[in-house]
């Protein structure tokens, strides 16, 4: 989904300090190595690093719209995985004041996306330590393979951060990758008037003089790429379901009219959700309603999704559903993106099977009517997308939603719910990949053969053989 790095030239003060941190790490007192720049990502290969795992980010912005200026300090508390000399950080554009690691300065240079960090002390296998990026600057847009757009958005009266999949890197520095999932606290102070939505539970909102400071918290983990902020004027409703879940909600004043009704069915398709994937894995819920021309997609941003424009209630029902397959339950690479949007696609499904639709074999049928050669859907399997410009293609969403629909004619109903449920339990809060899944479906349906299923349907190229 989005377009290749760029490699830049290194400025020859950054390269000279490239080449000490090399005749550092020779000598006989060093015993660590410097982490990976990139976690070597099928798609994204330079996307995350290695050496190192979040567990908290810390980040205080300040953002005026009218200059378009952001300023923020991100203190970053991670583990070493590995004795470490230097490690990198994912950052895209903006200006790096000054680093520190452990409360001490830090040396660092910039090459593209890579912030290398080199600490004073190094840093040993297991140990915790604490990094602050001070940086400023005017946050960016990025342009993906497909048109769509990412990063940091302008909006009509304020910004919106959407960071599918590497779009989080162009507003805070960090892990930027789905493998490495934190918690995470959001402090922006923005102009008074405005307000600032985020991921989580609003713990404070205080307002000095002419600008007003937003506290978001979001205690279980997530990845970087689900991390929002939106800013700019919002209708806020707050509501609860039927069993005390928190529902907050925030839209737009030019949409709230045309959507109070869809948005009025949240609760109930939680409660639905529920029923069918089992307990909700985050501790609130809700939306994000902007205006349609802030971003030409809907994203499951965790907690609370965002909609450019009012949703209908299938991409309701597909957002939500995303709190459970893709946000809980995340995928470990990008080539895993099938366990997010065809689980979520299939949500839309059972949705309109329950609700007076299509049945989902009525569904399938429709879909498996397509013609031989039509690459929109049997152009390439669910599992393997040729490449990063295609993970967000029909064959990820419908292809991967008749995946399951298989599983299901296989095992029967009542198996069928206890492998959606039981795999959302079973990676509750953390990443999965797809041969996790097959073998997760085979263990609980022993005796079944789905060697159809995997070869022509999941991985299979072209349009499988009639079912």
């Amino acid at each position: 989904m989005s377009r290749p790095v760029r490699v830049f030239p290194v400025a020859a003060g950054a390269l000279a300090l490239s080449l000490a941190l090399t005749l550092t790490a020779c000598d006989g007192g060093v015993h660590g190595t410097p982490g990976g720049a990139g976690r070597h990502d099928p798609y994204f290969p330079k996307a995350g690093n290695g050496g190192y795992d979040v567990s908290h980010y810390g980040l205080t912005l300040a953002y005026d719209p009218g200059t378009r200026h952001l300023t923020g300090t991100a203190v970053i508390t991670a583990r070493a995985t590995q004795d470490l000399t230097a490690f990198d950080l994912d950052l895209k554009g903006l200006d790096v004041g000054a680093v520190t690691v452990e409360g001490r300065d830090a040396r660092w240079n910039r090459a593209g996306q890579e912030l290398t960090i080199r600490p004073h002390d190094d840093l040993k296998k297991g140990e915790t330590f604490s990094t602050t990026v001070r940086y400023s600057g005017t946050p960016e847009t990025i342009t993906d393979p497909d048109g769509s757009k990412e990063g940091w958005l302008r909006t009509a009266d304020g910004a919106l951060a959407l960071g599918e999949p590497v779009g989080s890197m162009a507003w805070f520095p960090g892990d930027d990758h789905p493998a490495d999932k934190a918690s995470y606290d959001i402090t922006v102070t923005v102009p008074k008037g405005l307000q600032v939505v985020s991921n989580g539970e609003l713990k404070s909102e205080t307002t000095d003089g002419d600008r007003t400071a937003f506290v978001w918290h979001s205690a279980e983990p997530m990845a970087s790429y689900l991390a929002t902020v939106a800013i700019g004027h919002y209708a806020i409703t707050r509501s609860t379901t039927s069993d005390g879940l928190p529902v907050y909600v925030a839209v737009d004043p030019t949409q709230v009219a045309a959507s109070k009704k869809v948005l009025a069915k949240i609760p109930e398709i939680i409660e639905w959700e529920q029923y069918n994937f089992g307990p909700y894995p985050f501790s609130s819920t809700g939306a994000i309603v902007n205006r349609p021309g802030d971003s030409g997609y809907a994203l499951e941003t965790q907690n609370r999704p965002v909609f450019p424009g009012v949703p209908d209630t299938d991409i309701l029902v597909h957002e939500l559903a995303h709190q459970w397959y893709g946000d809980s339950v995340t995928p470990k690479t990008w080539r895993d993106m099938w366990l997010n949007e065809g689980f979520a696609t299939y949500a839309e499904w059972l949705w309109d099977e329950d609700h007076g639709g299509r049945t989902a074999q009525q569904t399938f049928d429709r879909y498996y009517a397509t013609p031989t050669d039509d690459s929109t859907l049997w152009g390439f399997p669910p599992a393997n997308p040729p490449g990063a410009m295609y993970i967000s293609d029909p064959p990820v969403y419908h292809r991967g939603a008749m995946v399951l629909q298989k599983i299901r004619q296989t095992v029967g109903d009542d198996r069928f719910y206890d492998i959606i449920q039981g795999w959302t339990a079973a990676h509750r809060h953390g990443t999965a990949d797809t041969a996790e899944f097959t073998a997760y479906v085979e263990k609980m349906a022993p005796g079944k053969d789905f060697t159809e299923i995997w070869n022509d349907w999941l991985y299979g190229e072209g349009k499988p053989p009639r079912p």
